[in-house]
């Protein structure tokens, strides 16, 4: 089979793949195992139905309809033994509609089938697969893929990874020279290594490299942050390789290597550029779709899942063809940079990132392409695994910098809408919710955020080097950010578990809520208990850390999302009062100065993006 007719072969789990990860692959009843031979071949039992409409072997339809030039596409497999497939798509309300079917009566040679199904219907929403019957033989089935007629052009993809984390960006390395279709597309692979460990010192790297030969080039350089690492492997891919698509990618994911060929497939059939996004599936739970299409509402400037976008969805215990709210077409307006794809003319025609370090640098890149014509696609069936945002909560650690100060600049880039007054009442009214729960460091660092803001994007590049470390020093001032192991490296609680279960209680109505915060806000500015520095009130999950617990405590120790520390929070009413002030202040000068500052950040968006702006920085 030519391998530029193939958009998306049909693939199995890997050996090495835990069990979980089986119902994105096969949609097998309970009494009902297939024998998985390979990753492309498998033995359907007799007496069984298996349907492969699922995340990774159903095709998304709609998809193609509405982005790609392709009209019509052909399911063509290898069968022996005996048994019967049937094709079937879905409508976009999810209701199943059988195209054709497909005896199979020979036992013992190969048979090649195909099916052809147009794409005329799935303008709006819809999947097409195939579900095998047998009787009283098996059917092996083998080198199934979805494909058209006519080649596509072909285009070659250059990877760049950037990593901290030289054990993850080894595993993600040898996923991808451990599959042969997926070589032949690679050109390069660049890894900016950051880390204080070094790629090439880790253990597995002199395998991984022997998979990937001359593709493969590391590059060491200062830790600038994702946004830094991810623009080195975008710059060395347009500076130095002939590759017709960059595909950025996370260290810290679990590959699945079709969604390299997926994606590349995509971009290359596209009526038109497009970034080619990849979906999140969780880490820590592999048969869950953490995130499928998300935008950036202008009007608040804040990330979210598009409308219709099903989060944090269990094909364990949810089927595709059980879950309706899987079937429309869903609009992205950005994707995350798990993984990625750019055709080399966006990025000659929108420029490279931005310098931010980390955060909103993919969904300020995706929505500044978008004003060049490019949109953003994030395309089922091609996904990685990467540990959800939900098992940490990087707004109230070191990150709540890079997401204060670089959600502004996004803002003032992007947004068509007058957004400060907004922008001022979310910005008071989170700070008054850090500062109740005791979150003193967290405030700190927002303040600090938007100061830097307000002083413009002049020291935008010096930053990639200097803010984590002011962000670390000025953040382990604080009690609220130094961890211990465990709550039993700390003094017993002084509360009950009574008196902590009727304070975990959230209000139900508005004016609850408004007369709790009051008192919270008094007992802030009131002067602690005297033993409460040494010794805390309550041991806090992370989970119940909410301001209307924490603003009623003097102390508490409280978890981190991940489970694996305890911070002492300590009430300072104090720094209460002093960060209150500074917010108010700096929040008075951004409504103020707003219509100014969106001026002064989009004359300076070319130089921040430039080819040359960021050669400087590499060369440093």
């Amino acid at each position: 089979m030519d391998q530029n007719c193939v958009l998306q072969r049909v693939i199995l789990p890997r050996d090495s793949d835990p069990l979980d990860v089986r119902p994105l692959y096969l949609d097998e009843p309970d009494t009902v195992h297939c024998h998985v031979a390979s990753r492309r071949s498998t033995t359907v039992p007799p007496s069984a139905k298996v349907s492969f409409a699922t995340y990774f072997n159903a095709f998304p339809a709609s998809y193609w309809k509405r982005w790609t030039t392709v009209e019509e596409v052909v399911l063509r497999l290898s069968v022996r033994g005996s048994g019967r497939i049937d094709v079937y798509r879905s409508r976009p309300s999810g209701d199943i509609i059988h195209i054709e079917g497909h005896y199979v009566r020979d036992a013992g040679e190969w048979a090649d089938v195909e099916f052809t199904v147009s794409l005329k219907p799935f303008e709006d929403g819809g999947w097409i697969w195939f579900d095998v019957f047998t009787d009283d033989a098996p059917l092996e089935i083998r080198e199934a893929a979805w494909t058209v007629r006519q080649p596509l052009p072909e285009q070659k993809v250059a990877i760049g990874m950037t990593t901290m984390r030289p054990v993850d960006a080894v595993i993600a390395l040898r996923a991808l020279g451990e599959d042969e279709a997926v070589l032949s597309v690679l050109t390069k692979v660049f890894v900016a290594d950051q880390g204080a460990v070094k790629v090439r010192d880790t253990e597995g790297f002199a395998e991984a490299a022997a998979l990937l030969g001359d593709k493969l080039e590391v590059i060491e350089q200062d830790n600038l942050g994702g946004s830094g690492g991810f623009t080195r492997g975008m710059f060395e891919a347009i500076e130095h390789s002939d590759a017709d698509q960059i595909m950025l990618m996370d260290d810290d994911i679990r590959l699945e290597p079709d969604a390299v060929l997926r994606s590349n497939a995509f971009a290359r059939a596209a009526a038109q550029p497009v970034i080619v996004g990849s979906h999140m599936l969780n880490l820590h739970s592999r048969a869950r779709l953490h995130s499928f299409a998300e935008i950036v509402d202008l009007n608040t400037c804040f990330w979210r899942a598009a409308p219709g976008a099903v989060t944090d969805h269990n094909f364990a215990t949810d089927s595709l063809r059980e879950t309706r709210e899987l079937h429309p077409r869903v609009n992205a307006t950005y994707n995350g940079w798990w993984m990625c794809l750019f055709p080399r003319e966006v990025v000659r025609r929108s420029g490279y990132p931005l310098p931010l370090f980390i955060k909103w640098d993919d969904a300020e890149y995706s929505l500044r392409a978008l004003e060049h014509g490019f949109p953003t696609v994030s395309l089922p069936g091609s996904a990685v695994w990467h540990m959800p945002w939900t098992d940490k909560n990087d707004s109230t650690d070191w990150q709540a910098y890079f997401h204060t100060r670089n959600r502004l600049i996004l803002a003032a880039l992007h947004s068509p809408y007058d957004v400060k007054n907004g922008i001022v009442k979310h910005g008071l009214k989170l700070t008054l919710r850090h500062l109740l729960s005791m979150e003193y460091s967290t405030v700190a660092l927002q303040q600090k955020a938007i100061e830097d803001f307000l002083a413009g994007p002049s020291s935008l590049f010096d930053s990639l080097r200097t803010a984590l470390p002011e962000v670390r020093k000025l953040r382990a001032e604080y009690s609220d950010a130094q961890t211990l192991p465990s709550a039993r490296e700390f003094p017993p609680p002084t509360f009950d578990q009574v008196r902590a279960e009727a304070l975990l209680q959230p209000s139900q109505s508005k004016v609850t809520t408004a007369k709790r915060a009051a008192k919270s806000l008094l007992h802030n500015l009131s002067k602690p208990a005297p033993d409460a520095a040494g010794r805390p009130q309550m041991n806090v999950p992370a989970l119940s850390a909410r301001w209307f617990l924490l603003g009623n405590l003097d102390s508490a120790t409280v978890s981190t999302a991940d489970g694996t520390a305890v911070a002492f929070y300590k009430r300072d009413p104090r720094e209460f009062r002093a960060l209150a002030k500074r917010a108010a202040r700096n929040y008075r000068r951004l409504g103020q100065e707003w219509d100014q500052l969106k001026r002064v950040y989009r004359d300076a968006l070319p130089e921040l993006t430039s080819t040359d702006s960021w050669r400087k920085v590499f060369e440093r």
